[in-house]
C-alpha cells in the first residue's frame, strides 16, 4: 500500500525540467511556457488506484494509474501524444518528505525534481 498523497498540492520547486522535456521531445514553445507555470495537482487516491490532476493557468493535465502497473500516459492536455516506454529510461517516482510531495521525474538521462506543498 502505498503512502497518501490525497489533496490538492501547490509547486514549490521545479529543477531541471527544461532538460526533462527535451528528453521527451516536447516543443520549444510548450517547453518555454511549461518552464514558467507553477502547477497544482490535485490527488485523488483509493488504495494503488490514483488520479492526478495537474492544474495550470496554460493546460490541465489528468493521469489515472495503478501504482507498479504500466500504462500509457494520454498527453492530450499537454501536447496531444500518447507515451509509454518511447524513451529510454522513462520514469517517476513519488515520496513524502515531512509534509512535502516530491516527484522525480526520469527520461533519457534528464532528472528532474520537483516538490509540492499543500497550501
Amino acid at each position: 500500500m502505498p503512502f497518501d498523497m490525497n489533496g490538492y498540492w501547490k509547486m514549490v520547486s521545479n529543477d531541471n525540467f527544461e532538460d526533462y522535456m527535451k528528453a521527451l521531445d516536447v516543443n520549444v514553445a510548450i517547453r518555454k511556457i511549461a518552464n514558467l507555470l507553477k502547477p497544482y495537482k490535485d490527488i485523488v487516491q483509493d488504495g494503488d488506484h490514483i488520479i492526478i490532476k495537474t492544474l495550470t493557468t496554460f493546460k490541465n493535465y489528468n493521469m489515472d494509474f495503478y501504482v507498479g502497473k504500466e500504462f500509457e500516459e494520454d498527453l492530450k492536455g499537454v501536447d496531444d501524444r500518447k507515451c509509454m516506454g518511447e524513451v529510454e529510461g522513462r520514469g517517476w517516482t513519488h515520496w513524502m518528505e515531512g509534509n512535502e510531495l516530491h516527484l522525480e521525474l526520469r527520461a533519457g538521462g534528464a532528472v528532474c525534481k520537483q516538490v509540492f506543498m499543500k497550501p
